[in-house]
């Protein structure tokens, strides 16, 4: 009989030691913890070990395998695997041992003990099961209705597009003010080279009578003084 805190209903196997990789195949081998002092009796009295705070709620679980020592310990909140993470991190710089293959996997902190390699330890490690599912007693909270979801999407939509149309006639006002004063001040640029006058102000006009010059010369004016 186990002491835990989630169990079989079927056959009140806890629900952490299902999470081993072929776990029916190590039932007469696996060790289930509650304590330190359960894993340390388990496994010998090794320093790694000392990193992990058996918190109330905490269990932990071990198999041998091929290819190493598997220990799973499972943390009841993700704050308090953040810092044992952070503890084994520290030992395991201090130590140097590259027999020992560390991963944080959610709530649960793993270890292969004695790994002949690291490749052959992250293999091990993938094959575990971690299948936390959040059942909420009442309504959830963070569930969106169809309905819900229809306004959102039809709002979303609806900003989305005005949006683009702000932003496309933003950008044609824009483009037209600089294309305005590009041409305006080639324009400018255009009459100040110029050396004659017309009286049309350089735009086309009808010479009805046929003999009266589209453009008179500046030089006429000038003429026109020294004359008088």
């Amino acid at each position: 009989h186990y002491s835990s805190q989630e169990v079989g209903q079927e056959d009140g196997i806890p629900i952490l030691i299902k999470h081993l990789p072929n776990w029916e195949l190590q039932k007469g081998n696996l060790t289930f913890a509650t304590s330190l002092d359960q894993l340390k009796a388990a496994l010998g009295d090794r320093p790694i070990l000392d990193a992990f705070d058996f918190v109330p709620g905490t269990e932990a679980v071990s198999a041998p395998y091929e290819s190493g020592v598997l220990v799973i310990v499972e943390y009841a909140s993700p704050q308090v695997a953040t810092d044992t993470s952070y503890k084994i991190l520290e030992r395991l710089a201090e130590a140097d041992d590259k027999s020992i293959v560390f991963r944080r996997i959610g709530n649960y902190t793993a270890l292969v003990l004695d790994a002949p390699s690291r490749d052959a330890a992250n293999s091990l490690l993938d094959e575990i099961a971690y299948e936390k599912q959040i059942h909420w007693l009442g309504d959830n909270p963070f569930r969106i209705s169809a309905e819900r979801a229809f306004v959102m999407t039809t709002r979303d939509i609806f900003l989305s597009t005005v949006m683009v149309i702000f932003m496309g006639m933003g950008f044609s006002i824009s483009a037209g003010i600089i294309t305005g004063i590009i041409y305006f001040r080639l324009r400018v640029r255009r009459r100040a080279a110029m050396t004659t006058h017309s009286d049309a102000g350089g735009m086309t006009r009808l010479n009805l009578d046929g003999l009266t010059p589209d453009i008179v010369p500046v030089q006429l004016g000038k003429d026109l003084k020294r004359l008088r």
